[in-house]
């Protein structure tokens, strides 16, 4: 309660005489929290994010946005700071997330083609991000950084969440396929990385919006310089809703062409990008299982528990399709059953 009186008094001193009422307006897989501000008037609502410096500091999400919004991409406008106390005004971009407008219009005649449409924005955002790139100034998503992540793993989702011990063949194994995987996604050409550029990440504003152009783009503080295929994975093999392979491969293709035509630095081959996809993937898939397992049983957030099948089967198809990936699969038999079904939402 102490934290909130402070952010009330905050937001009392940074908009005198604005009556106004908070309330809760998303959380995340973080210590950060975000309200909705309302005020007595009707002036339009605001977004007011509490993150408590001893856990979260805002300055990366200050600074990503600056690069994001100068590069073309519409995220949230800072209207006041205070990155000492962990607080921040920001326009509001609206509650409803790609995900949301995704699975109301998946029901309907209309769902195939709103999909591809809203990708195709979302497309277009990223490659503004992308061309904007240039080295030194985020943080390298290096080697470190990516085996750090894979290395969730073993540790949250096959020994705590799975409750299995590897024998000593099996965590060389396993060891060995992180290095395979290592020398494909290091070998990708670089650019700027959102790194959860997804449809929850993604908010849905409409033609005419005042707030700005489709999509708005937040959660960005954790952005890197690394694997140019790394947010496409994070969009097409999206933890929280699944396409089928035919709609990914058509959006990649075009994204793939559009790059070029760009000068973004993808491969000359199509099969050859695919295969960078295919196994980013595979590294991000071993990250998302680690992440949340740990949720579950560190932070005591079992909702991600429901979204864990999906990544499973993204994992094991892309295991089934390359030959030097057979090893990790025989490992995801023992831990878990090809008998998990999973369904696609269109």
């Amino acid at each position: 309660m102490h934290r909130l009186e402070q952010l009330k008094s905050w937001l009392a001193a940074t908009l005198p005489g604005q009556p106004c009422e908070l309330a809760p307006a998303s959380a995340d897989a973080s210590f950060r929290r975000y309200f909705r501000v309302r005020f007595a008037d009707g002036s339009p609502s605001r977004i007011v994010m509490d993150a408590p410096p001893d856990r979260e500091d805002v300055r990366p999400w200050l600074q990503v946005g600056e690069l994001f919004r100068a590069a073309g991409a519409h995220v949230p406008e800072v209207l006041a700071q205070d990155p000492a106390q962990g607080f921040l005004l920001l326009s509001d971009l609206g509650s409803t997330t790609y995900l949301a407008a995704l699975q109301a219009e998946g029901a309907g005649a209309r769902g195939p083609q709103r999909a591809a449409h809203l990708y195709a924005d979302a497309l277009g955002a990223l490659a503004a991000i992308q061309c904007a790139s240039r080295p030194g100034v985020l943080p390298e998503y290096d080697r470190g950084l990516l085996l750090r992540e894979m290395q969730l793993f073993p540790e949250w989702y096959v020994a705590r969440h799975k409750g299995v011990a590897l024998t000593d063949a099996e965590a060389a194994m396993l060891d060995a396929a992180f290095e395979r995987i290592l020398a494909v996604n290091l070998a990708e050409p670089q650019v700027f990385v959102h790194r959860d550029f997804h449809s929850r990440n993604l908010m849905l504003l409409e033609p005419g919006d005042d707030r700005g152009a489709n999509p708005g783009v937040i959660d960005f503080q954790d952005a890197v310089y690394g694997p140019i295929s790394y947010d496409l994975v994070s969009l097409f093999k999206d933890a929280y809703i699944g396409w089928d392979e035919e709609f990914v491969l058509d959006l990649l293709i075009r994204y793939w062409e559009a790059a070029k035509k760009l000068g973004l630095p993808v491969r000359a081959e199509f099969a050859d990008f695919h295969r960078d996809f295919e196994w980013m993937g595979v590294q991000r898939h071993l990250k998302v299982l680690g992440i949340f397992a740990r949720l579950c049983h560190r932070d005591g957030k079992d909702g991600y528990l429901a979204d864990m099948p999906r990544v499973m089967d993204y994992l094991r198809r892309a295991c089934k399709r390359w030959r030097d990936l057979g090893p990790l699969l025989k490992l995801l038999d023992r831990l878990e059953p090809e008998d998990v079904q999973v369904g696609y939402t269109f």
